[in-house]
């Protein structure tokens, strides 16, 4: 049997990571609770993908296609350029993606009829069934942790995550009162 790892103590600084404490706020978690926190999301982040990687395996696609796939799909419509500022890479690897899924019959590109020069990008029905069957596993593991953790799990999710993400154009896309938000619900 495999030995199980032991983590290395870190040592606990006096300040808070988040800087100075608000007047009736919950105190900050200690240097261990962040690192298991940190932990947590990698363990997390690699059950979440298994399922959809072992498929994508299947098709000769990688997670690079997947996250394409995702939100051409979420954002049907889609411009190249909003796909770049969504997934943060270069522009040379989002066109190899896109050419073998385009090649392959998964997403489909239309010239816009307001802007001739902008690519608008959606899934044909092909694409639209891989990608019900890539997040239908990450659907039901999301859900059954919303489900197990209670009621407030959701907001006190949503608000972690939220905090995590550095860019502040990102953190809108989840704003309920921003009309401009390009996220549908």
């Amino acid at each position: 049997m495999p030995r199980k790892p032991t983590p290395i103590p870190i040592p606990c600084k006096a300040d808070s990571p988040s800087g100075p404490q608000k007047a009736g706020s919950p105190p900050d978690p200690n240097e261990a609770e962040l690192r298991q926190a940190i932990e947590m999301l990698f363990y997390a982040y690699r059950d979440f993908i298994a399922g959809p990687d072992a498929m994508l395996e299947q098709y000769n696609l990688g997670r690079a296609h997947h996250r394409a796939i995702y939100f051409i799909g979420r954002y049907p419509q889609i411009t190249v350029n909003e796909l770049l500022d969504i997934l943060k890479i270069t522009k040379q690897s989002l066109n190899r993606v896109l050419g073998q899924l385009l090649k392959e019959g998964y997403v489909i590109q239309k010239t816009s009829e307001q802007d001739r020069r902008r690519r608008l990008m959606e899934l044909t029905a092909k694409g639209r069934a891989l990608e019900r069957q890539l997040t239908e596993n990450q659907r039901i593991r999301i859900a059954r942790a919303y489900r197990d953790a209670g009621p407030d799990a959701v907001a006190g999710f949503r608000k972690v995550m939220l905090g995590v993400m550095s860019d502040d154009e990102d953190r809108r896309r989840f704003d309920p009162t921003n009309q401009t938000s390009k996220s549908p619900e």
